[in-house]
C-alpha cells in the first residue's frame, strides 16, 4: 500500500480507524477509543519493523550498485586502451595507404603522359588517313560505307568539317567543299533516321540518335545567325527587333518541348541550348539598347525643334548657375534677359508619346533579354536614358525656357501662356508617372533597385515643383501687373468724386467692368491648366492678391457721397467676380471689402454702429479710421466726433 503513487497519510489513518472494530462511529456508543489506541500502536510497531527491513534492502542495492559501477569503470578503462591501440594501428594503414596512393598517381601521370600524345597521334593518323580519301575523292573507309556505323562517321566528319574550317580556300576548297556536302549528308541522315525512331515510338534510339545530332550545329543557331548578323553593325533598331522576336519564338518552342519527355533534367537541357545559340547577342545586349536609346531619342527631340526652326538654348550647370538658381528661387528675379517665345511652349505631346513607346519597348526587351540577376539593373538605365531626355531634355527645358518668357510684372499686354507650359507638363508628367508603375515598378519591385528609382522619381518631380511654382508665382503677379494697367488707364479720380452729384447713374465704373472680365479670363485659364488641389490652391493665391490690389486701389481716392455709392457698386461687381474662385476665404475678403465701402456713405450718426457690425467688429480700428479719412467730408467736426 506504501508503494502506490500518490500516498496519502491522512487518507490512509481514515481508512484505518475505519477497518478498526468501535473506531468509525465517533461520538457514538459502539466508539471505543482505547480499542482504536491500541490498534494504532501495534500498527506502528509494524511500520517500524517494515521500515528497518526496507532500509536494509536499500543499503544492500546501494553496495551492489557501486559494486557494478566500479566494474564498469573497469570495463570503460580496458575499452579505452584498446581503442587507442586500434586507433594507432589505423593511423599506420592510413599513412601507408596515402604512401601507396601516391606512389600509383604518379605512376598514373607517367602513364597518362606517356599514353595521351600516343592516343593524338593515333587519332591524328586515323584523321589524316580519312582527309585523304576525300583528297582522292574516294570514300574506301567501312565508317563511311557501313550505315550501321553512322555514330562513328558522324564524329569523324565532325572533326574533319572543323580541320577543313581553317584551310585556306584557294587550295582546299574542293576538298573543303566535299567534307561539307559529306557533313549535311550525315546530318540529314540523323535527322531522317531521329524522324523514323519517333514515328516507331523508339525512346532509347532517339535518345541515342539525340546525343549524336548535338554535335552538330543546332539549325536555330544558324538561322538565328544570319538573322542578325545582317543588322548588328548597321542598324541597330532592327537588330534588337529580330533579337526579341528570336529569342522569344525560341524560347516559346522550348516551353512546347518541355511537354514532351525529354529526361529529367530537360529543362537545364534546353536553357544550355538556348544559352549557346544567344550567349554572343546577349552578353553586349544592354550596351545595343542603351546606346539606340539614347541616339533614338535625341534623333526624337532634334526633329521636333526643328521643326519649330528653335536652336536650343544652353541651360549651363555649375557654380555660377546654381547661384543664379538660389537667388532667382529666393527673390522671383529673373536674372537674364526676358526672351520671346511667341506663346510656344516646346512640349510636345506626339514627342512624349514617342519617346514613352521607344522606352517601353526596351523595357519589354529589357524583361525579356536580360539575365535575371541583371534585370533591376538593367531596367534601371533604361529608366535613366528616360529621365534624362523626356524630363531633362524636353520638359524641363520647357519650363526653362518658359520662366525666361514670362514678362516682368509692369509689362503693359503681356502674352502669360506658362500656364499651358504648366497644363502640358502636368497631362505629359502623368504619361511618365503612368509608364514608371505599369513597366519599371515590376522589373524591380522585389530588388534594391526599387529605392534607387522612386529617389530618383522623386527628386525629379521636385526639381520641377519648384520650377512651376516659381513660375506660377511669376505669372500670377503679371497678371496683378496687368490689372494694375487697366485700373490706372481706364479709373478717373472723378469716378469718386463726380463734379454733378445729381446727375450720375448708379452702376459700376468702366475700369471695374474691365478687371473684372479680365479675371474672369485667367480663373477659366487657372482651371484649364491644372487639376486636384492645384487649382485651388492657385486661385486661393490669386484671389488674395486681386483683393490686395482692390483694397489698394481704392484707398488712393477720396470720395463724395455719389461717389462712395460707385465704389459700392464696383465692389460688389468685383465680389461676384470673386464667386467664381469658389474659394472661401476669398469670397470672405470681398464681403469684408463690400462692407468696409459702406463707411463712405453711411451718415456720420451710424458710423459707431455700423462698426460694431458683424463683418466690422473684428477689424482694426486702423483699417476702418482709414476707410472713413476717405470721405471728403471727412476733416468736418461732426465727422471726426462721431468716428472718434
Amino acid at each position: 500500500m506504501f508503494e502506490l503513487e500518490p500516498f496519502v497519510a491522512d487518507e490512509y489513518i481514515e481508512r484505518l480507524a475505519w477497518r478498526t472494530p468501535g473506531g468509525g462511529s465517533r461520538g457514538g456508543e459502539a466508539f471505543d477509543p482505547k480499542r482504536l489506541l491500541e490498534e494504532f500502536v501495534n500498527h506502528i510497531q509494524e511500520l517500524q519493523v517494515m521500515d528497518e527491513r526496507i532500509q536494509r534492502k536499500v543499503e544492500k542495492l546501494e553496495q551492489q550498485c557501486q559494486k557494478e559501477a566500479k566494474e564498469f569503470a573497469k570495463k570503460v578503462q580496458e575499452l579505452q586502451k584498446s581503442n587507442q591501440v586500434a586507433f594507432q594501428h589505423f593511423q599506420e594503414l592510413d599513412e601507408h595507404i596515402s604512401y601507396v596512393a601516391t606512389k600509383v598517381c604518379h605512376l598514373g601521370d607517367q602513364l597518362e603522359g606517356v599514353n595521351t600524345p600516343r592516343q593524338r597521334a593515333v587519332e591524328a593518323q586515323k584523321l589524316m588517313k580519312y582527309f585523304n580519301e576525300f583528297l582522292d575523292g574516294e570514300l574506301k573507309s567501312d565508317v563511311f560505307t557501313n550505315s550501321e556505323k553512322i555514330k562513328e562517321a558522324a564524329d569523324i566528319i565532325q572533326k574533319l568539317h572543323l580541320i577543313a574550317q581553317e584551310l585556306p580556300f584557294d587550295r582546299f576548297s574542293e576538298v573543303k567543299s566535299k567534307i561539307a556536302s559529306k557533313y549535311h549528308d550525315l546530318e540529314c541522315q540523323l535527322i531522317q533516321e531521329f524522324t523514323s525512331a519517333q514515328r516507331r515510338g523508339e525512346i532509347s534510339r532517339m535518345r541515342e540518335v539525340a546525343a549524336v545530332l548535338l554535335h552538330f550545329k543546332v539549325k536555330t543557331e544558324d538561322y538565328v545567325k544570319d538573322q542578325l548578323e545582317e543588322h548588328r553593325k548597321s542598324d541597330a533598331e532592327q537588330y534588337l527587333k529580330n533579337l526579341y522576336d528570336l529569342y522569344t519564338r525560341t524560347t516559346n518552342l522550348s516551353s512546347k518541348l518541355m511537354e514532351f519527355n525529354l529526361g529529367t533534367d530537360k529543362q537545364t537541357f534546353l536553357s544550355k541550348l538556348i544559352k549557346s545559340i544567344f550567349i554572343s547577342y546577349l552578353e553586349n545586349y544592354i550596351e545595343v539598347e542603351i546606346g539606340y536609346l539614347k541616339s533614338r531619342s535625341a534623333m526624337i527631340l532634334q526633329r521636333y525643334y526643328d521643326s519649330k526652326n528653335h536652336q536650343k538654348r544652353s541651360i549651363g550647370t555649375g557654380g555660377i548657375q546654381d547661384l543664379k538658381e538660389r537667388i532667382r528661387q529666393r527673390t522671383n528675379l529673373p536674372l537674364g534677359p526676358s526672351i520671346d517665345t511667341h506663346g510656344e511652349t516646346f512640349l510636345s505631346q506626339e514627342v512624349v508619346v514617342n519617346l514613352l513607346q521607344e522606352t517601353k519597348q526596351a523595357f519589354e526587351r529589357c524583361h525579356r533579354l536580360s539575365d535575371p540577376s541583371d534585370l533591376p539593373k538593367n531596367a534601371f538605365r533604361i529608366f535613366s536614358m528616360l529621365v534624362e531626355f523626356l524630363c531633362t531634355e524636353h520638359i524641363d527645358y520647357a519650363l526653362e525656357t518658359g520662366l525666361a518668357g514670362i514678362p516682368s510684372s509692369d509689362s503693359k499686354n503681356a502674352n502669360l501662356y506658362f500656364l499651358d507650359v504648366v497644363h502640358q507638363a502636368n497631362t505629359i508628367f502623368h504619361l511618365f508617372d503612368k509608364q514608371f508603375n505599369d513597366h519599371l515598378m515590376p522589373l524591380i519591385s522585389s530588388s534594391p533597385k526599387l529605392s534607387e528609382c522612386l529617389q530618383k522619381k522623386k527628386d525629379i518631380i521636385e526639381q520641377m515643383e519648384v520650377k512651376l511654382d516659381m513660375g506660377i508665382d511669376r505669372t500670377l503677379n503679371c497678371m496683378i501687373g496687368q490689372m494694375k494697367h487697366i485700373l490706372a488707364a481706364e479709373q478717373k479720380k472723378t469716378d469718386f468724386k463726380p463734379e454733378d452729384e445729381n446727375n450720375v447713374l448708379i452702376q459700376y465704373t468702366n475700369a471695374c467692368v474691365k478687371v473684372c472680365g479680365y479675371v474672369r479670363k485667367q480663373v477659366e485659364k487657372i482651371r484649364n491648366s491644372m487639376d486636384g488641389k492645384n487649382v485651388d490652391t492657385v486661385l486661393m493665391e490669386l484671389g488674395v492678391r486681386f483683393h490686395r490690389l482692390i483694397y489698394e486701389h481704392l484707398q488712393q481716392y477720396s470720395y463724395s457721397c455719389m461717389g462712395g455709392m460707385l465704389a459700392i457698386c464696383d465692389v460688389a461687381e468685383y465680389r461676384k467676380c470673386a464667386k467664381d474662385f469658389k474659394i472661401a476665404l476669398v469670397l470672405q475678403l470681398f464681403d469684408t471689402l463690400h462692407a468696409l465701402c459702406n463707411l463712405l456713405v453711411v451718415a456720420p450718426d451710424n458710423l459707431k454702429q455700423v462698426c460694431s457690425g458683424e463683418q466690422l467688429a473684428n477689424l482694426d480700428k486702423n483699417i476702418l479710421h482709414s476707410f472713413v479719412q476717405l470721405r471728403v467730408d471727412y476733416r468736418s467736426a461732426r465727422l471726426a466726433r462721431h468716428f472718434s
